[in-house]
């Protein structure tokens, strides 16, 4: 029901957001072409370039800017992914074979600095400094968190507040972002802003919070993605280290080895102590936690309907199951 509304809400914008796209994509070199239009086409939910467009509303930006700026997140973000599955070695994404499997590692790597640099160019001709501030500060903390991230595979002692730092740089910062250009975009004063990014922040958390429970407890059909794909990446996620802390130390062993060895042979067993622990269901409390606090940020927002539909997002975020 809320995705029904979701998608009717924005439907003109999005709409106008994916022909801009469409348009930036462009290039004269033939596999610069296919390779973005398989990922950008690919699906997905587009949350990202809509946060920029439901600030934008929300804030009362009558403008189409927030066209333009929310295809530049969502260049970002497809970079992201694109060099993501090239570390991670995937090769399945959204049900869909990944970039890279399908056009080798060289040129989705190569295609996703395209992106970047497309998104760069864009960025300069909206000609305000704050924007460009924002994302370029966005786009270098993301690099970072990717690197933290790489530097945690297969180590079983990341603790809770390494692993939410990793979660705040990779992820949530183009959540924080997509709210704040929204606000830049409404010319809105800098507690505004600060309680639009503050927003984004935490329904970013919350939404890769979730990511991670669905890691051990969704339908592949649903997710498009192989279960068990972080326990074989070695990723420490906040499950993972949940269980470890409170299983037995028997149990702590096995989630030890299966993160040290990227052992997805041991997924049966990880899932059970996951189980047993109870770490699913603090990982799904914390997320909870996480948008009660996105949610608390809005008060500064008039009563709108994009304003609701925030609201309503940040609850999707944490009850969804896919």
């Amino acid at each position: 029901m809320f995705l029904d509304n979701f998608k009717k809400l924005l439907a003109d914008d999005m709409a106008a957001v994916d022909q801009v796209i469409r348009t930036r994509l462009h290039s004269e070199v033939v596999l610069v072409n296919q390779i973005a239009e398989y990922i950008i086409g690919g699906g997905g939910k587009r949350l990202r370039p809509a946060l920029v467009v439901l600030s934008a509303n929300a804030f009362g930006y009558q403008g189409k800017q927030q066209h333009n700026l929310a295809a530049v997140v969502e260049f970002i973000h497809t970079a992201t992914l694109l060099h993501d599955d090239v570390v991670d070695e995937s090769d399945l994404r959204r049900g869909k074979a990944t970039a890279s499997a399908l056009f080798g590692n060289a040129a989705s790597v190569l295609v996703g600095d395209f992106l970047y640099s497309r998104a760069f160019q864009m960025m300069m001709e909206a000609g305000e400094m704050s924007v460009m501030q924002t994302l370029a500060d966005a786009t270098n903390l993301i690099a970072e968190g990717e690197v933290l991230q790489l530097l945690n595979c297969h180590d079983a002692d990341v603790d809770t507040a390494n692993y939410m730092r990793v979660i705040h740089c990779k992820t949530a910062k183009l959540f924080e972002a997509a709210m704040r250009l929204g606000a830049i975009l409404g010319k809105t004063s800098a507690a505004e802003q600060e309680a639009a990014a503050i927003y984004g922040m935490h329904l970013g958390t919350a939404f890769q919070l979730v990511d991670d429970v669905l890691d051990y407890s969704a339908e592949e059909a649903k997710t498009g993605k192989h279960l068990g794909d972080d326990l074989a990446e070695g990723k420490p996620t906040l499950p993972l280290i949940y269980a470890m802390q409170h299983g037995t130390a028997e149990q702590a062993a096995v989630v030890r080895e299966a993160i040290e060895n990227g052992n997805v042979e041991q997924f049966g067993a990880v899932l059970e102590i996951i189980h047993a622990t109870g770490a699913l269901d603090h990982t799904r409390q914390m997320a909870m936690r996480e948008t009660e606090v996105a949610c608390a940020a809005l008060t500064v927002l008039p009563d709108s309907q994009y304003k609701q539909c925030l609201l309503d997002l940040a609850h999707f975020a944490a009850n969804r199951e896919f």
